[in-house]
């Protein structure tokens, strides 16, 4: 019997690997400054384009492949993301911004029509089915919040003569609030659902505690030369930045505890410690973590369905320098990586068996290098007063060498109505000698009251070592009162930017563009007195109290004379005591006739 059941067991396991090529996971950390980890989760599968059309699903997720198909929707990019990422501090941004979108949830897709009408109506389809999936409010992108960019974003799959009917739409959510309700249904379309591999490390109270955190989910088409029929491909990523120190607090004591006073680690060099006065000293040390102590569990080893041979095998990668020490348990297996490469090192684990890391507190030497942003943008809103306002963005290229080429795109609401005449880029600060052509191209398409918003794409060039300013004027129009939110006063979601960087190269050398996204911003909005309506309402029934009080007692009161009232009350009173002397004189006659 046991060995039945071992040769089952053996079985069942060739099986699995036989398919195991089409589906693969990593988890990368990465320490950052002060304290702080990089947590890229990343998933991706494969399925071919024939079971694909035909809905013969292995790994690719069913729900998500019928939505696809039912709007027909070659190629899909959504984004949830919530936080700011500092750059200054955690250097560039992971995957090259590629996998990032705006604060809220960014959505754009190719789709498949004869018309321009027809792509719309398909667009609307596939943002509801999108809405229920992931439990999110897609269904509020309408007309007014979709563009059609010409510039910004092109198309990752392979398409072939196939590309010449597909519609790219572009919408966004800014003030859409990403929380648990969307990372449940995220985690429901991989195929070991949370239960095992890196995706069991998830976790809605650590993810959504974190500093930034960006959830993304890729579908294209996909050809590798060498396989004769092309596939269909999901990726989907997780990319958290976590503070280590608060990661540690327990669940049921999540408060944060003043340090006690023997743990407290002073500068005793300054001139004013003392015994009761402490100035907290600079760690050089690396801050101590461990998988069980960030996520709040350990790893539930690998997931059976994912590559178990090859390079992408290792589930597990760690961004730190070879001197760093490193604990593991006795289900993974390290590899370094060779000399000359970027120092990591990676892990190759076992099925069914518990996995963690371990880095105890040490003072390194060597850092890691984090890389740099190739542009840095500010945007903001000046001006003051209801009527009119203006938007200034500042680019700034902190290469002394290299200038940078970007294409800047903006999707304004309809009320925000830019003058396209006071459009003006200007070199504030630069140390190059002669003239430069800031702007090189431009496609604009204006906003229709009530039916579609402003798109401003704009091709721009910033010298080396200089900080050129991006400026026009807008008018702010009046909405109706039925078109106000009940936070009206909070003023209205402005969407993020997106910077597209063209000709930037890879470590390979090959053309690879970088995304960067704004923060986004709120737009104060002649705003009525919503309280008015509920004066006037008080105001009103209270006069129409008084005069309706006053006509009903005239018609209805009767009105008697003076003298007429004392004789009514003797009267009354008369008839009283009159009535008191028969009810005691029928009494007694009554007791007559019993005793008789």
């Amino acid at each position: 019997m046991s060995r039945s059941l071992f040769l089952l067991f053996a079985v069942a396991l060739f099986a699995l690997s036989a398919f195991a090529s089409d589906y693969f996971e990593r988890l990368t950390l990465t320490p950052l400054p002060l304290g702080s980890l990089l947590a890229s989760f990343d998933f991706r599968a494969n399925e071919t384009i024939t079971e694909y059309e035909a809905q013969n699903y292995r790994y690719f997720p069913r729900s998500l492949g019928q939505a696809l198909k039912h709007a027909d929707t070659k190629e899909l990019h959504l984004r949830f993301t919530t936080g700011r990422w500092d750059p200054e501090t955690w250097g560039a941004r992971p995957w090259n911004g590629t996998k990032e979108g705006g604060t809220g949830v960014e959505l754009w897709a190719w789709i498949e029509a004869t018309s321009e009408d027809e792509a719309v109506e398909k667009w609307a389809t596939l943002t509801q089915s999108l809405s229920g999936l992931f439990c999110a409010s897609l269904n509020f992108i309408d007309s007014t919040r979709t563009t059609k960019p010409a510039l910004s974003f092109q198309p990752l799959g392979a398409y072939g003569d196939d590309g010449q009917h597909l519609h790219l739409l572009h919408g966004v959510l800014p003030g859409e609030v990403v929380c648990t309700e969307n990372l449940t249904p995220f985690i429901k379309l991989l195929p070991c659902k949370g239960k095992a591999g890196i995706s069991s490390l998830l976790d809605g109270h650590k993810v959504f505690d974190a500093s930034w955190q960006s959830m993304a989910i890729d579908v294209r088409p996909k050809c590798t030369p060498g396989v004769e029929e092309c596939q269909m491909e999901i990726s989907e990523t997780i990319d958290v930045v976590l503070d280590i120190e608060r990661s540690k607090r327990p669940r049921d004591n999540p408060i944060p505890r003043p340090v006690p006073v023997e743990q407290l680690v002073c500068d005793e060099t300054k001139p004013y410690h003392s015994q009761d006065t402490c100035y907290p000293r600079d760690m050089v040390d690396e801050t101590p973590w461990s998988l069980k102590e960030v996520f709040g569990r350990t790893m539930a080893g690998a997931c059976p369905l994912a590559e178990s041979e090859g390079p992408e095998a290792k589930s597990v990668c760690l961004n730190v320098p070879h001197e760093r020490m490193v604990l593991i348990g006795v289900s993974g297996f390290e590899v370094k990586t060779d000399p000359g490469q970027p120092e990591s090192r990676c892990y190759q684990l076992m099925p069914f068996e518990e996995f963690d890391i371990e880095l105890p507190q040490q003072t390194v030497g060597t850092k890691a290098e984090l890389g740099h942003e190739l542009l840095r943008a500010e945007r903001t809103i000046t001006g003051h007063g209801a009527a009119r306002g203006g938007m200034r963005t500042i680019f700034t290229n902190p290469s002394p060498t290299e200038p940078v080429r970007f294409v800047y795109f903006e999707s304004l609401p309809w009320f925000m109505r830019p003058f396209v005449h006071t459009l003006k880029a200007q070199v504030t600060r630069t140390e190059f000698p002669f003239d430069w052509q800031i702007m090189n191209d431009m496609y604009y398409r204006p906003a229709i009251d009530r039916n579609r918003g402003t798109q401003l794409e704009l091709v721009m060039s910033v010298p080396p070592a200089s900080t050129v300013m991006l400026t026009y004027d807008f008018e702010k129009a009046i909405l109706r009162y039925t078109e106000y939110p009940p936070d009206a006063n909070r003023g209205f979601n402005v969407a993020p930017a997106v910077i597209r960087i063209l000709e930037a190269t890879n470590e390979d050398g090959q053309s690879n563009d970088v995304y960067i996204r704004t923060t986004s911003l709120l737009l104060p909005l002649p705003t009525p007195d919503f309280s008015m309506p509920y004066n006037v309402i008080i105001l009103t029934s209270t006069v129409m109290a008084l005069a309706f009080g006053s006509i009903y007692n005239l018609m209805v009161r009767r009105f008697v004379g003076a003298d007429e009232v004392g004789d009514t009350k003797v009267r009354g009173l008369v008839r009283k005591v009159r009535g008191a002397i028969v009810s005691l004189k029928d009494k007694f006659r009554g007791k007559r006739e019993k005793v008789e």
